[in-house]
């Protein structure tokens, strides 16, 4: 797949000349709706005969539109995340579209003009509810109006699961809640975030249960605080472990949050290594302890707890 990062106003000479079928959205999370929108205009591509191009941007609109501290923004997968997604269902080609200040100015015409006709796209799908200006007239029903017949538009209904839409905003909410069971079933697929590991304070391996300390990106969003059962990539290889989202209460109350991970049956020196985690499953909440006897009974506990979860796997 072909990453294209576009900063307005590009150069033609930049992009590729054939014609594409064009698919538009923010696409936070790649979830399943966005899924069957990039799905849809795989199918178009097919029959057509024409690469597959995925239009998506670099931060969230809302950060120029309302001012937003972009600091302050958390997503469900970062740019790289969506690259990978986008690289397995089938996409050609993704535009990363820097969103400034000078792109969120343009008149609906003169996007179409030059973020659709002018990527070649012979046909553009969208979700139903997608923008490309004012909501009350930059509208998927108006988008032929612009397009003056010079390219196909197809527009993909809403996904709903039991009866409610599948988006991006209702899996924050899961995730919110530390449902992770239905933040997979709307994802399609298991939550992941990414880091690195670093040094911590080390006070898990003195109670039997050495962590690894991730450090993640601010822009990530993670789940509620409180123990998980998880599964950690290191070196490409999957492992079972139990990690907490928390403060560490027990020893020392308003510490910044911390990601760490007691992988299973490991006992490697992984620091400086990139790792990716998934979150299968929400075990409990964080707990202050008065003493070290009742973390590590907690511990062993969450230990049991996380293989016999994996075990009816």
């Amino acid at each position: 797949m072909e990453i294209i990062e576009i900063h307005h106003p590009y150069n033609e000479s930049q992009l590729p000349k054939e014609e594409v079928v064009l698919v538009l959205g923010f696409f936070d999370g790649v979830h399943r709706g966005h899924q069957a929108v990039i799905n849809r205009g795989k199918e178009e591509a097919k029959a057509k005969g024409l690469k597959l191009a995925v239009m998506t941007f670099n931060q969230h609109p809302s950060i120029v539109f309302q001012k937003i501290d972009p600091t302050t923004m958390t997503y469900l997968t970062t740019v790289e995340q969506k690259a990978n997604h986008m690289e397995k269902l089938g996409v050609d080609i993704l535009y990363v579209i820097e969103f400034t200040s000078s792109f969120a100015s343009l008149s609906p015409q003169a996007f179409v003009d030059q973020y659709m006709v002018g990527l070649h796209a012979k046909s553009v799908v969208a979700g139903f509810d997608y923008t490309y200006g004012p909501r009350d007239i930059a509208t998927m029903a108006n988008l032929p109006n612009y397009t003056q017949d010079r390219l196909d538009v197809i527009t993909v209904p809403k996904l709903e699961d039991h009866d409610v839409k599948v988006s991006s905003t209702e899996i924050r909410d899961f995730l919110a809640a530390g449902d992770m069971e239905k933040a997979t079933e709307f994802l399609g697929y298991i939550y992941s975030i990414e880091g690195t590991v670093v040094h911590g304070d080390a006070r898990g391996r003195t109670l039997g249960f050495p962590t690894a300390n991730i450090k993640v990106s601010h822009l990530t969003r993670l789940p509620r605080k409180g123990v998980y059962a998880v599964k950690i990539k290191v070196a490409n290889k999957w492992h079972e472990g139990m990690a907490q989202i928390g403060r560490n209460i027990t020893f020392e109350p308003g510490r910044d949050i911390t990601v760490e991970v007691n992988i299973l049956d490991f006992n490697q020196d992984i620091y400086g290594e990139q790792v990716a985690v998934e979150w299968y499953h929400y075990l409990r909440d964080e707990i202050k302890f008065d003493g070290v006897e009742g973390l590590i009974k907690q511990l062993n506990q969450d230990k049991v707890d996380t293989a016999e979860y994996f075990s009816t796997l």
